[in-house]
């Protein structure tokens, strides 16, 4: 009996062991799954020397990095990223499409939500993530720093929670942007004083590679290393400053699955069409015969007569097991640099996901605004001999005639929130001050000029808003404008060519399967739709993400009034806050 009870407690604990064993092996496997984040991240600000085009120069980056640090998180995270300014000028750090909730002061837009953290300055930005899910994308937003100062975001799915394909075998950054051999620094200043287009950017970028295309290249062109049979999901940031582009991978197919962090229907084409402030999911099936495979991205751009940066970047997928081929491999097909049908047969072919929507698209409206994004000029002003832009005028632009003037004493969101008279003023125009045929090919030379402003658009909290963008063919002829809203994704229910008729188009908007983005391309000569829930008090910038055009005034404020109830209101700000 002793015997045939000890058997059977060993058994017993033996069995127990076991059992133990394999539930720490199965939270071990679990936790595999879990990608690595942290909570904390330090950003040092600091220049750095780096060398392209057989020239060396000192760029600005984050922590010597160029992309800068890619920032982990999964869906609803809340991080921390200290910010210290070791360069020689002012920095803003922008989390660009993360929607901060009730947190428009770690927003980061220089002037707008904040003052500029100075050199020698540090500000930790509290990041709040929500709904977004997929890939964004962190950069400078103050001048021209977001040329290198910039980098991914992924966000994973949070808990007991999966992509909606298939989980692929790996992730690869793929982050567009130019290059100058100039300081960019000087790029900005030297065309601001002479009234005209910035110079062209000498080189486009992958992952900060210009390709073997390009002189002193060749070693350091980007290689994307992939398995047969596998699937890859290339995380695509276009950090470009002014161009918009297509990208192709070489007798391979390319499915767009999310486009600024919402996921959409799967969509497979031979090329993808992004613009600056844009990121998509693109996944990359390696189906092909072991060999090399070139990438390529290059330019889209519309506008009659502007000079632009007409190369081609490349980079290279190299499958496992294959041998370094003889010949050059051949470039993929990409469209036409002027190729708008071929841009915009691509965009207006991506649909969300309603299963992964936030919130049912608006439906009954109550605020609705119409808002022309215009070229503009100013005469050159007294005492200068001579200004570069048309007709010896300075470039500008414009929202609804009005060509922003930023602050430079205190910030909107400062200024708002503890009522300083003079920052800013209300009445931003729900409508187009000047009504005009907006896609004419020729206009009375009165209509180039707008007026300078800070005027801002007040907004109830929970209003539902349609916002319509009209291009115009001033200045130039017209030409792609990538708009982009912060803390606001926006359903755009509708794209069309001509002028907007307000009785006739909201008849054919999409109101099933409109993507969710925060940044969208508006036609040239055309008119984009969006509509979105304006649930989040603060105040929000709402630009062209075209840097020139940026430089030049193309953006307005959108300010959220406060809800009833404490979670509907803005916070005081945090104690750290930088000063002017």
């Amino acid at each position: 009996m002793l015997n045939t009870f000890s058997f059977m407690k060993m058994s017993f604990y033996k069995e127990l062991f076991l059992q133990i064993l394999l539930i720490f092996s199965l939270i071990a496997l679990s936790s595999q799954t879990r990608y690595q984040t942290k909570s904390h991240y330090n950003f040092v600000v600091k220049e750095a020397r780096y060398t392209r085009l057989c020239c060396t120069k000192n760029i600005l980056t984050v922590n010597g990095q160029f992309p800068g640090p890619t920032i982990r998180v999964h869906k609803g995270d809340t991080i921390y990223v200290n910010v210290y300014n070791k360069g020689k000028y002012n920095i803003t750090i922008h989390w660009h499409g993360v929607k901060q909730p009730r947190n428009p002061w770690t927003d980061g837009p220089e002037y707008i939500t904040q003052c500029p953290i100075k050199p020698g300055g540090k500000f930790r930005q509290k990041v709040i993530f929500s709904e977004e899910e997929g890939t964004l994308w962190w950069h400078a937003h103050s001048d021209w720093a977001r040329a290198t100062v910039h980098g991914a975001i992924n966000i994973y799915p949070g808990i007991n929670s999966t992509y909606p394909f298939p989980k692929p075998y790996g992730e690869i950054p793929i982050i567009f942007g130019e290059w100058w051999k100039n300081d960019v620094n000087k790029v900005l200043t030297e065309s601001l004083e002479s009234g005209g287009a910035p110079n062209s950017s000498d080189a486009i970028t992958i992952n900060g590679q210009p390709g073997d295309l390009y002189l002193c290249s060749k070693s350091e062109t980007f290689k994307l290393r992939v398995e047969q049979g596998r699937t890859y999901l290339l995380r695509v940031v276009n950090a470009a400053m002014n161009l918009i582009l297509f990208f192709s991978i070489s007798k391979h197919k390319l499915t767009v699955v999310g486009a600024d962090a919402m996921y959409t229907k799967p969509m497979t084409r031979d090329y993808i069409c992004i613009s600056p402030g844009q990121t998509m999911d693109v996944l990359l099936h390696a189906n092909q015969e072991p060999s090399h495979y070139y990438m390529a991205a290059r330019a889209y751009s519309s506008a009659a007569g502007l000079e632009f940066d007409n190369t081609t970047a490349t980079g290279i997928v190299q499958y496992s097991w294959s041998h370094t081929p003889l010949s050059t491999p051949s470039l993929p097909h990409l469209p036409n640099y002027n190729d708008t049908q071929a841009a915009f047969d691509f965009i207006r072919s991506i649909r969300g996901l309603p299963k992964k929507y936030p919130h049912e698209v608006p439906t009954k409206i109550t605020t609705h605004v119409i808002t022309t994004v215009s070229i503009n000029t100013f005469p050159c002003p007294n005492g200068r001999q001579t200004c570069e832009g048309p007709n010896g005028t300075i470039l500008s632009s414009s929202m609804n005639n009005i060509s922003f003037q930023t602050p430079n004493k205190f910030d909107i969101l400062e200024a708002y929130y503890y009522h300083i008279n003079g920052v800013f003023s209300k009445g931003f125009p729900s409508f187009p001050p000047l009504i005009f045929n907006f896609t004419a090919d020729s206009f009375p030379l009165t209509l180039n000029t707008p007026k300078r402003g800070t005027k801002v658009k007040v907004l109830k909290y929970g209003s539902t808003v349609e916002l319509v963008f009209q291009g115009t063919n001033l200045v130039g002829g017209g030409l792609d404008h990538p708009m982009h809203l912060h803390g606001f994704s926006f359903y755009v229910v509708g794209y069309g060519f001509g002028n907007f008729n307000k009785s006739k188009h909201p008849m054919n908007y999409n109101l099933i399967d409109p993507p969710l983005l925060n940044t969208l391309m508006v036609p040239k000569s055309g008119w984009a739709a969006v509509r979105f829930l304006a649930s989040n008090p603060g105040v929000w910038f709402l630009h062209c993400h075209l840097e020139r055009h940026l430089t030049w005034g193309m953006e307005t404020v959108f300010i959220v009034k406060n809800g009833k109830s404490l979670n509907e209101t803005l916070p005081p700000p945090p104690p750290d806050m930088p000063l002017c």
